[in-house]
């Protein structure tokens, strides 16, 4: 398995769904980085399950830093931080024997791992590990915006329902960081609710799409061919369970647009480079333009459904029907849209620091060591 990603500030992931618990080691911090716990608290309360519309499965994430934070700042060294699992219940599993689940990695994980893997609740392969994702980009997220950089998705769409666009995005962001049910227009958001709850009623589940806006980045930013923008963003985006599309600005609506319709002129305006309008999504040759960056996420239904579905023994080869019982979210969207933000908070903050040097956010003066 692959489980780093980053190049100056680096993120490892670690833990299975139903182990002793998930985590996650963050290496690069400039020292001095602060590492604030009531944010990250917040951040994993926004992403757990609540309500109707999620699983019953109730984890209280209650994170313990094991190293790297002294005083409530990075000293510099790796950051490990833990997530105990307690809320589990294996034996729902075990129920289904062998039988793959249609649309998890239940299939593929033993074709690679020659079922050595742990399957219970889906193993390293659940979205439970995204609590660690989700744990380590919260303290990128709070560095960036010490640097005036901010960071909000919203549910673009559920259930065919549509919200309002990105107005004025840099306070829509902050808007949305603490709305449980991120959208910028309530009654739409009402209505995917409703619609959430009328799938679970049909033993069925619905996806959405996410739009996220990141404020603030600098114009310059990005390492072509390989490390642009887009591509570093869409490669950790990709590892998030359940994304299955990314789009950046206009994305697929540049195929039916003219040039004169796509391109975003220039103008100085006060002695400022700005443009006059955001087709591109920020970037221009894999490189930030000093506009929001704007990307959009395809999240698919959540694969756990209680209908009855065609499947295989991945043991025995036999042809079998599944019913998946337990406890599944009906959506995932709007959890996933807190993990969508820690994860372009990781890449921003690697980016960055690729640019800058890692000590970008360090603090302007060293504090006596105790």
């Amino acid at each position: 398995m692959k489980n780093t990603f980053g190049n100056s500030v680096t993120v490892t992931l670690f833990g299975e769904s139903h182990g002793e618990a998930v985590g996650a080691v963050l290496d690069g911090l400039a020292p001095g980085t602060p590492v604030d716990g009531e944010y990250i608290r917040e951040k994993l309360t926004l992403r757990s399950a609540r309500s109707d519309i999620s699983t019953a499965r109730s984890e209280k994430d209650e994170f313990k830093i094991v190293s790297g934070v002294k005083n409530g700042v990075a000293t510099g060294t790796p950051v490990c931080i833990i997530i105990p699992n307690g809320d589990t219940k294996s034996a729902d599993y075990g129920k289904t024997g062998f039988l793959a689940r249609p649309g998890h990695a239940d299939y593929t994980a033993r074709c690679k791992y020659h079922g050595f893997e742990d399957r219970n609740g889906g193993g390293h392969f659940s979205g439970r590990i995204t609590a660690a994702l989700v744990a380590a980009g919260s303290i990128c997220c709070r560095a960036l915006e010490e640097k005036g950089i901010f960071i909000g998705t919203h549910i673009s769409r559920a259930a065919g329902i549509t919200d309002a666009p990105f107005g004025d995005i840099e306070n829509d962001v902050k808007k949305l960081a603490k709305k449980p049910f991120p959208v910028l227009d309530d009654a739409r958001g009402a209505e995917m609710h409703a619609a959430i709850l009328k799938a679970k009623s049909e033993l069925d589940s619905v996806g959405g799409v996410l739009e996220t806006a990141v404020a603030g980045v600098p114009a310059g930013v990005g390492e072509p061919w390989f490390d642009t923008v887009e591509g570093l963003l869409s490669h950790a985006l990709f590892s998030i369970p359940a994304v299955k599309g990314v789009e950046f600005g206009s994305g697929f609506g540049f195929a039916d647009k003219k040039g004169s319709e796509a391109n975003d002129p220039l103008e100085n305006v006060g002695g400022k480079i700005t443009h006059l309008s955001n087709n591109n999504g920020g970037v221009i040759g894999g490189i930030t333009n000093g506009m929001p960056i704007v990307f959009r996420c395809a999240v698919k239904p959540t694969p756990s459904i209680a209908r009855p579905q065609k499947t295989v023994d991945a043991v025995s080869g036999e042809n079998g029907i599944i019913e998946i019982k337990g406890r599944h979210d009906p959506a995932i969207v709007h959890r996933a849209a807190f993990v969508v933000n820690a994860v372009a908070g990781l890449v921003v903050y690697d980016m960055l620091s690729g640019r800058f040097g890692t000590d970008f956010n360090a603090p302007k003066t060293e504090v006596q060591s105790i």
